[in-house]
């Protein structure tokens, strides 16, 4: 059986991963694809590799705010695993990459006959719903600087790397502030030397400094990742 990439599926003893490996499909994961929309039935699961996933809440008919983000270390669908049959939430793809989706027959099979991704799954909900209430309070009384560094670490973890291709027009609407706001964070970071920014693409280029710079949050959740930082700490710019 091949090294899965996923955490989440590389932690299940091998004989469940086994049974549940020809369940599962590879699929790209587009950026600004929607995977699902908030009330609408949830047909299948996905397994992020290397992409991103947002978790919007939505405000009215147009505002959406992330309260929480999928990588490589879970799985978007939780709330099939709870039992509903409706995304509470929008899923939108932030970080193209690729993935392994699963659908919902096979995924409802799964949970019934396989303990072991049951209890992982259960697991992990807990840690999403962590997420969830720490994303929420820091929100409130964090400034967008350490709420900035925050998103940029989390997402870094999840994907496994320091490049991340974003828009401060997206982060702004991420981070549910003004985009002067973020702006002027990125550019106090750049002058740090703590990332370099480029036309919608940032690199993060001293990691310590931006943990640092981070709010006490990062981290703080129950089962979180722990830091990713690429083998060498030597970063060409980001390409124009």
């Amino acid at each position: 059986m091949p090294p899965v990439r996923n955490l989440l599926l590389a932690s299940l003893p091998h004989k469940a991963a086994k049974l549940l490996l020809p369940q599962l499909t590879p699929v790209e994961l587009a950026f600004g694809e929607v995977l699902y929309e908030a009330g609408q039935p949830m047909r299948e699961v996905y397994f992020p590799l290397d992409g991103l996933v947002s978790l919007l809440t939505l405000v009215g008919s147009r505002l959406a705010l992330e309260v929480a983000m999928v990588g490589r270390e879970g799985m978007v669908g939780i709330p099939l695993a709870l039992g509903l049959s409706r995304s509470p939430m929008r899923a939108l793809v932030h970080g193209a990459g690729t993935g392994l989706r699963m659908s919902k027959a096979s995924f409802d099979q799964a949970m019934e006959h396989t303990p072991a991704l049951r209890k992982a799954l259960l697991g992990y909900a807990g840690s999403l719903m962590a997420q969830i209430a720490r994303t929420a309070a820091c929100n409130r009384f964090h400034v967008v600087e350490a709420r900035l560094a925050r998103w940029l670490l989390m997402t870094r973890d999840r994907t496994g790397s320091a490049d991340l291709v974003m828009t401060q027009e997206f982060l702004s609407s991420m981070l549910g502030v003004r985009r002067v706001g973020v702006s002027e964070a990125a550019s106090t970071f750049q002058r740090r030397k703590l990332i370099e920014y480029s036309r919608g693409r940032i690199r993060i280029v001293d990691h310590a400094g931006l943990e640092s710079a981070c709010c006490t949050c990062y981290g703080d959740e129950p089962a979180a990742l722990p830091p990713w930082r690429p083998e060498s700490s030597a970063a060409a710019p980001p390409t124009s």
